[in-house]
């Protein structure tokens, strides 16, 4: 990586002069001839289709929801990993709502739904921070828009992030009034999230004609990489870290670590999703046998999983409650348990508020929303998000699973190292519900066949 120009000024001091060489900044003749001979880059801004629309909406909205409110929304920055090193930057999901610009610092203030937004100006030919900034200048990040580019882009009004002068500090109601709002997906939204769930399933079949590949050497990792390839090169990238886990990883909710190998006799669970350039993601987990098929002990767990999953799935409609599939599949994983001898209690006593043994192998809840964000509405109330009840443009996850250490004792030992999940995307219609990633197989033997025959075929023609 290269480093800021005038942190070690020229290369080497000049043999005529002592001391400290100047930078390059203080040299006037570089300066100049630097701010000379540029032609005009395109810097036409980056905004999907629809999305103009498709805030200007979101911010009609908010504005009936907060009526007379002045509200400040800032886009964020992306955050340090080291020294003068950053992670790529990804806006605010807030600010990407209304305002559908993705530009790090940006600001946007709506008063009762009218936004002016504030933006650093790009460093262009001309600028000091031309080939001296490393966070603006265009020497160094490339040729961005500038103010008068985005406001005719956004059709909104555009301003120097310099005349900003209101308090950007975050409104807690605002936050929660948001979350509310953007559980009840429009028809942009729904598009966006149908592609992004197309696309990861195209992801999938990438990730699963490598796993020979993995088994043979490069492991967990190379299944993870081959996605995120996948992610970065058909969409904005993976919505969240990719989850890769073979064997005794499968069963830990949240192996982000892929540093495992890939063991040809084992499970592989992957949880993946693709961004697309709206930034709107999926979440779909499948858990597959790496050898192309289900041992019995594999099979039994997954076989008890994918009954779960179909209850949690017919339990989602609109006017249902929002905490009817978990419930719903809840109640066959601990009756199935039972039947397996693992309940120290009875399946009634499990269920109830007092109980709840069965939630040792599967410690987490069993679906969420899902839009910008891949746990969307996160700041809703409890009341508004698991008391709800579900209406038609919702978009949500269901996603049970049985999650058996290794070294969990009270697993009988063929079942041990064992870990399943099942998660697909929905959405709530006007009569009921559709499987937006059914493309995917849920039972057994419909992942052996897709491993075998399907997934190479779904690649190969470039769905």
């Amino acid at each position: 990586m290269t480093t800021a120009a005038d942190r070690f000024g020229t290369q080497k001091e000049s043999p005529l002069r002592e001391g400290k060489p100047p930078k390059l900044s203080e040299i006037a003749a570089f300066a100049e001839y630097m701010n000379t001979g540029w032609g005009m880059p395109d810097r036409t801004p980056r905004v999907v289709p629809g999305a103009v629309e498709a805030a200007a909406a979101h911010r009609a909205r908010l504005a009936e929801a907060l009526p007379g409110r002045t509200i400040v929304l800032a886009a964020g920055e992306a955050p340090v990993r080291s020294n003068d090193m950053t992670y790529d930057f990804r806006p605010d999901s807030d600010f990407l709502w209304v305002t559908g610009c993705a530009v790090p610092n940006a600001v946007v203030v709506l008063r009762d739904g009218d936004p002016t937004l504030y933006l650093p100006p790009p460093a262009a030919p001309g600028d000091p921070g031309f080939w001296t900034d490393p966070r603006y200048g265009e020497l160094w990040v490339g040729a961005e828009p500038g103010l008068a580019e985005w406001a005719r882009a956004l059709g909104v009004e555009v301003r120097p992030l310099s005349e900003l002068t209101e308090d950007v500090t975050r409104d807690e109601e605002v936050g929660r009034t948001l979350a509310e709002l953007r559980m009840y997906k429009d028809e942009w939204e729904i598009g966006q999230l149908r592609e992004a769930v197309d696309r990861t399933v195209d992801g999938f079949a990438a990730v699963v004609r490598e796993i020979p590949t993995a088994i043979a050497g490069p492991g967990e990792r190379w299944l993870q990489g081959t996605f995120d390839r996948y992610a970065r090169a058909y969409g904005n990238g993976p919505g969240y870290a990719t989850i890769v886990g073979s064997g005794q990883h499968a069963p830990t909710l949240h192996w982000v670590r892929c540093d495992g190998p890939v063991l040809p006799d084992e499970v592989l669970l992957l949880d993946m999703g693709v961004e697309v350039n709206s930034f709107y993601t999926a979440d779909v987990t499948r858990t597959f046998p790496a050898s192309g098929r289900f041992s019995p002990a594999q099979r039994q767990v997954h076989d008890l999983v994918e009954q779960a999953h179909r209850a949690g799935l017919a339990a989602v409609g609109p006017g249902r409650r929002f905490t009817d599939f978990h419930h719903a599949s809840m109640e066959v994983i601990a009756r199935g348990l039972a039947d397996w001898g693992l309940l120290p209690v009875s399946v009634d006593e499990a269920l109830s508020d007092t109980g709840q043994h069965h939630r040792r192998y599967l410690v987490c809840g069993v679906g969420h929303h899902l839009g910008l964000d891949v746990h969307d509405c996160g700041r809703a109330t409890e009341e508004a998000y698991q008391g709800a009840t579900m209406a038609p443009g919702m978009v949500l996850t269901v996603e049970p699973g049985l999650y058996f250490h290794a070294h969990d004792l009270t697993v009988p030992p063929e079942l041990r190292g064992i870990g399943v999940r099942i998660e697909d995307d929905l959405l709530v219609t006007p009569d009921g519900m559709e499987v937006l990633s059914r493309a995917l197989p849920l039972d057994a033997d419909g992942l052996e066949k897709w491993m075998a025959v399907d997934c190479h075929e779904h690649v190969s023609h470039g769905k």
